[in-house]
């Protein structure tokens, strides 16, 4: 009989589709603007792989949604081994995580963002982990590509499949800086996780300054390229930003922009914002990915949600990525994690990205 942990932050992630860019002591602001819990739900999608195994399984965890709920819904046998308060806190979340290891688990799922993890190196926990993407940034690469991803690792790891572990970083954002559009990031620590990178995300890398030219020089080609009288949705990043600065408009950097005939529409819009506007009028999606991740959609973006996919498609999506950008990620292929399997899928194939004055890439969009 195996025994796994499951520890799952409930409020994870509430701040991103409502445009709070985290969720970190805001938890009841992002509920009274309707934003809706996701994490346990990741949760859920990442117990799915483990279903064959669940006769030979026992599911340590926390009360309630902290992981009890999740893991009965799919037919687990879990035995809570601690009684968070309500609402629940990080304190909670390093209680729970030092007595599920003490109850004898011989691997972690945790499901939430970077705090989350964060709160586990504070922990001190010592067994392996995999994280289960339900954060707003996630920028730690000891969280899987998706939450599917996570359960057929924890998988492998109970079938013997995966034996090797390896020492993987915890970083995180301070998020009153990003909300003010600033990015300090730090490290906190490390966690002990099976090794199989072509299940778990790769580490955040910033746009080096020798791109600035590359990052003009797309803003120009994505300038000439806008349709009089369209939408134009503009997503976060650098390389999105020196559109808007090619455009003489200032960018929400880590927010979503709205731009229409070289003027701004609207500043920082979220999800419900977003969709009300592409009722008004065609719209078009500029994207960058993350570097180093490669995520399209799903890293810190959530306000393009599912549901603004499929409003939008796939046919009004620019994407603009600089050479190197591309080059980094090795031939892997952009990822695109909203939480809607229907919208991923949409996505799914081929297109051309734009990477300079003139200049086009072929690119791949996949779920993973």
């Amino acid at each position: 009989m195996h025994k796994i942990g499951l520890l799952v932050n409930p409020i994870a992630g509430m701040g991103g589709s409502v445009g709070l860019k985290g969720t970190d002591g805001l938890a009841e602001e992002a509920a009274r603007r309707g934003a809706e819990k996701r994490a346990p739900l990741r949760a859920e999608a990442a117990l799915l792989a483990l279903r064959p195994l669940r006769e030979d399984l026992q599911v340590l965890c926390a009360a309630r949604d902290m992981g009890a709920d999740e893991a009965s819904a799919q037919g687990f046998q879990a035995i809570t081994v601690y009684e968070p308060a309500s609402p629940t806190t990080s304190a909670d979340t390093i209680a729970a995580a030092k007595a599920i290891e003490a109850a004898g688990a011989e691997l972690l799922l945790f499901a939430g963002g970077d705090g989350t993890a964060r709160d586990l190196v504070a922990a001190g926990v010592t067994v392996p982990c995999i994280g289960i993407p339900a954060g707003v940034k996630i920028h730690s690469p000891v969280y899987a590509v998706r939450p599917e991803a996570a359960g057929e690792l924890a998988k492998r790891v109970l079938q013997g499949e995966r034996k090797r572990t390896k020492q993987i970083e915890v970083v995180d954002i301070d998020e009153d800086a990003w909300r003010a559009d600033r990015v300090s990031t730090r490290l906190y620590g490390y966690l002990t996780v099976p090794d199989d990178r072509s299940l778990l995300q790769h580490g955040k890398a910033a746009s080096p300054a020798s791109e600035s030219a590359q990052h003009e020089s797309i803003a120009s080609e994505m300038a000439k390229r806008m349709k009089p009288g369209a939408y134009y949705l503009i997503g976060p990043g650098t390389t999105t930003k020196a559109l808007m600065d090619g455009l003489g408009l200032e960018a929400t950097v880590l927010g979503v922009d709205l731009v229409a005939d070289g003027r701004l529409v609207q500043k920082d819009l979220c999800e419900a914002d977003i969709l009300q506007r592409v009722t008004e009028k065609e719209a078009f999606l500029v994207l960058t990915p993350t570097g180093g991740q490669g995520f399209l959609l799903g890293r810190g973006n959530q306000q393009i949600s599912g549901a603004v996919v499929k409003a939008v498609g796939k046919d009004h999506l620019f994407v603009l990525a600089t050479k190197e950008k591309l080059f980094n990620l090795q031939g892997r292929p952009l990822l695109v994690d909203t939480g809607d399997p229907e919208a991923d899928r949409l996505l799914e194939g081929y297109m051309r990205a734009i990477t300079g004055l003139g200049e086009e890439q072929m690119i791949r969009i996949s779920e993973l």
